[in-house]
Order: structure tokens, then C-alpha cells, then sequence
């Protein structure tokens, strides 16, 4: 096991490698284009010091990690060139490459390594002062994440300091999955701050596509070991609850900005970003027998040939929702259809749909984080594949949402010892077959995705 349960085996490893540009390009992060997410709010006065403030031997720069609290080469794991887990460090070098060049050349928005619509994600955002050490060429950094550092940055080594004074110093609460999510969303859905969020034309422009799953990011981002003494200060990490929460938080930020005004629409059209991509994004025929190319969505009561939103995030929310939170479920569903409903009226409609269900989301994240998942994975896993949840894959974006949840709750199965790594190697192959129908969006297999996920989840499902 590594890198917080999930099973980076050989196949494993070449898998994610595989789906860089697909799952992990969040604001690119993971796809050659480096990311991160908006700097946590700085309290007044405080000061971002740059990442030179942590990188002494003493503190997060050793070459071995054999610290004796925390593992104190933290920096040369942000640093790892041929990992996901150096993927912020490499965030503002990208900018100076070829893709980079080309997408700001087509949209107009100059030098990539200048432009605020490129900074707000591929450095660390400053709300704030900058102190002496702080170079904007390091990408995302620690402070991007932990928030700024100088009024923690002293006290939070010294002998006696705890994590809930760190926090109260204005450190970031990353133990929180509420807090987690909402400092990754930022980046890995987008913001309404400035530069902060990819819109269709930067898509368009040459931008990977945005998607977002918590505890697979937090997993492949993680530089921390979760020992006893890490347990005792902050709690281990429930990756069930954990995932759960990222896609309540999903729901909540994508109906926030679409909600929103100046986040909506693009001119006279609205921001496509918000929408299926496949829906539009297909071959188009002309011949004597039509060809459909899209599937009835029974969460979906949308006029034939409407874009669908892209509700990928609803559909593993909806299945969280079923287990940890089943007197909620319906109010769920009905603020998804309202949605749905809402778009096929009138831009109003819309908005005041996106609030309602936003709201729901924010209410389902406190219960969900509130929560355990030592006994819901099972459930969980049942759920995605169960009757009301499963006939809701009918497009890209939900299906590469399914595979990456099977193989969350997988892995979080065994950390919690209830299934062995060798029973889940055995597992492995299926979820590696489900990751192979969705790794090139223009080749998705829904059959293969289909098969996948009923061997896959049915081989957990004899284990129980």
C-alpha cells in the first residue's frame, strides 16, 4: 500500500499515468499543465513567505524522510519531477511551454507567466503581503494550500505547539474535509476569483477539461505519513468520508458559480463549462437511418437534444447520500430534477434551481463530514451500482466519476482490514479494465465501462 490506501501497483501506476489528462486535469494539474488551488484568505497583516521558509533541513528540506514528528522531506516530495505528487511545484514552469503559449496566444491574454486568467492557479494566489523569500516561479507552494504563513510559521514548530493553534494562527485546516475540499475546489472546479476558473473558450483554446475527485487528489498530493503521533493531532484520514464530502462540496461550488452572474455566460450563450461536453462534442450523421448518439438519463427529465448538465458529481453525491444520509436522498433527487427542469425554462429558473441545490449539497457536506465510513463502504460501493444510481451512467463524465469511487472505497475497504491487498489485487483487474473504457474521452467504451463496474463491484460485494 502506499500514498494513503490507494494500491499503486504496476498496472496501477501505469493506469493513472494513463488518465493524466483525463481525471486529473483540474486546472491541468496532473496534465503536463501543473495546478493548484486559490491560497487560503490570509488573516490581516498576515504575510506569504514563500516556500525558501519551509525548505531547511530542519524543518520540511531533508533528502530522507526520517523526521522524528513529521516526516521533514515534504518539500522534496512537492518536488518530485516524475510523479502527480510534484505536479504543483511544476504549475508555473509549465506556463512557459509550447500548449501554455499557444492557448493565451489564441484567447489574447499575452505572456502565460503574466497573465492573472493563468496565475490564479498555476502559482500560489497572494490575498496578501509578500515577504522576502517568496518567489512566484516556485508554483503552487506550501502557502498556496496551508494558507500564509508568517503568524504560524515560527510558533508551529516549537516545542508545545498543536494543530489547533496552528489553525487558530491562521494555518489552514486541511484535516477538515470541508475545509480540504473547499481549498482544492478553488483550483479543481474553479472560483469566482480571477483566474480561478476554465471556461469553455480555454478549453476550446487547448485547456485540459476539469474534474474533480478529493480523496484520489488528496491521495496522489499526500506528503504526509499517518503514524500514531499524526493520529493523535489531527485523526486518520476516513477516505469514505473523505470522498464523500468532495462531491457534496462539487455540487456546492458548481451550483454556486453557475448561479452567479458573472460566472453563467459567455456573451450570449452561457458557459459551457457548466455542461456535458460529450453531449455536443460528437459525430454528426447524415444518412438514411438516423443514428442516436445519446442515452435517456432517468435523473434527467430534459427535452431530447437539450445539453445536459454535467451532473457527474450528482450522480456519486446521490449515491452517498443513499447510505449516509438516506432521509435526505429525496430532497436530493428532487432539487437534481429540479435542475434539470429549470434549465429547460429560463436563465431565472435556472439560478434560483442552483441555489436550492447548492444549498442541499452544503447541508449533505456538514452531515457527511459529521459522519464515520468504517461501516459505509460496503454500502456505498452497493449504492453506485444499485438499481436507482447505476442507470444514471449514461455519459463519460459520470462513468469516469463511477470507476474512480469504486476504486476509493476499495482502497479505504483495505485500510480498515475488512478486505486483504491480495483479495483487492484480484479486484484490481476489473477496476483497471473500467479505467480503460474511460481513459480517452474520445474512445469511451460504455459497454466495457458497464462490465467492468458489475465484475468489479461484485467481487467486493463476495468478500463482505
Amino acid at each position: 500500500m502506499a500514498n494513503g490506501g490507494h494500491l499503486i501497483g504496476p498496472k496501477r501506476a501505469t493506469t493513472v499515468a494513463a488518465l493524466t489528462l483525463l481525471l486529473l486535469a483540474a486546472s491541468a494539474m496532473l496534465a503536463g499543465m501543473g495546478a493548484g488551488r486559490a491560497g487560503a484568505q490570509p488573516q490581516p497583516g498576515a504575510r506569504f513567505e514563500g516556500v525558501a521558509s519551509c525548505a531547511g533541513t530542519t524543518c520540511h528540506g531533508r533528502l530522507e524522510g526520517d523526521g522524528a514528528v513529521v516526516r521533514q522531506n515534504e518539500l522534496a516530495t512537492w518536488q518530485e519531477p516524475s510523479t502527480e505528487g510534484g505536479a504543483h511545484s511544476r504549475a508555473y514552469s509549465v506556463l512557459a511551454g509550447q500548449r501554455a503559449r499557444q492557448i493565451t496566444a489564441t484567447l489574447g491574454l499575452g505572456e502565460p507567466t503574466a497573465a492573472p486568467a493563468c496565475l490564479g492557479c498555476h502559482a500560489t494566489p497572494v490575498g496578501g503581503a509578500t515577504g522576502a523569500r517568496f518567489v512566484r516561479s516556485d508554483g503552487v507552494g506550501c502557502e498556496a494550500c496551508h494558507g500564509a504563513a508568517s503568524r504560524w510559521i515560527a510558533s508551529h514548530y516549537a516545542v508545545g505547539a498543536s494543530h489547533r493553534a496552528n489553525v487558530a494562527n491562521g494555518m489552514v485546516a486541511l484535516d477538515q474535509p470541508i475545509v480540504r475540499a473547499t481549498v482544492c475546489l478553488d483550483c479543481h472546479y474553479g472560483s469566482a476569483r480571477t483566474g480561478q476558473f476554465v471556461t469553455h473558450r480555454m478549453m476550446a483554446a487547448g485547456h485540459p477539461r476539469i474534474a474533480f475527485e478529493l480523496d484520489l487528489f488528496s491521495t496522489l498530493q499526500q506528503h504526509h505519513g499517518e503514524d500514531a503521533d499524526y493520529a493523535a493531532r489531527k485523526g486518520r484520514t476516513d477516505s469514505v468520508r473523505l470522498w464523500a464530502v468532495g462531491q457534496a462540496m462539487a455540487v456546492n461550488r458548481a451550483m454556486t458559480l453557475f448561479a452567479n452572474p458573472a460566472r453563467a455566460s459567455e456573451g450570449a450563450f452561457p458557459e459551457f463549462t457548466f455542461f456535458d461536453c460529450h453531449s455536443c462534442h460528437r459525430r454528426i450523421f447524415d444518412q438514411a437511418d438516423r443514428v442516436k448518439t445519446w442515452e435517456t438519463n432517468p435523473a434527467r427529465p430534459i427535452p431530447a437534444g437539450m445539453p445536459p448538465f454535467n451532473d457527474e458529481n450528482m450522480i456519486l453525491l446521490a449515491a452517498a447520500t443513499r447510505v449516509a444520509a438516506p432521509g435526505m436522498a429525496a430532497r436530493l433527487d428532487a432539487d437534481i430534477r429540479g435542475l434539470h427542469l429549470a434549465i429547460d425554462r429560463d436563465r431565472s429558473a435556472a439560478a434560483a434551481a442552483a441555489a436550492r441545490l447548492a444549498a442541499t449539497a452544503q447541508a449533505l457536506a456538514g452531515t457527511l463530514a459529521a459522519g464515520q465510513g468504517s461501516d459505509l463502504a460496503y454500502a456505498m460501493v452497493e449504492s453506485i451500482a444499485g438499481p436507482a444510481i447505476a442507470p444514471r451512467f449514461t455519459d463519460y463524465e459520470g462513468s469516469v466519476q463511477a470507476v474512480m469511487a469504486i476504486d476509493t472505497l476499495l482502497n479505504a475497504l483495505v485500510r480498515q482490514g475488512r478486505i486483504t491487498i491480495g483479495a483487492a489485487a484480484g479486484i484490481r483487474a476489473d477496476i483497471n479494465r473500467g479505467y480503460a473504457a474511460v481513459r480517452d474521452p474520445n474512445g469511451y467504451r460504455p459497454t466495457d465501462f458497464r462490465t467492468a463496474l458489475v465484475r468489479a463491484v461484485a467481487s467486493i460485494r463476495a468478500l463482505r
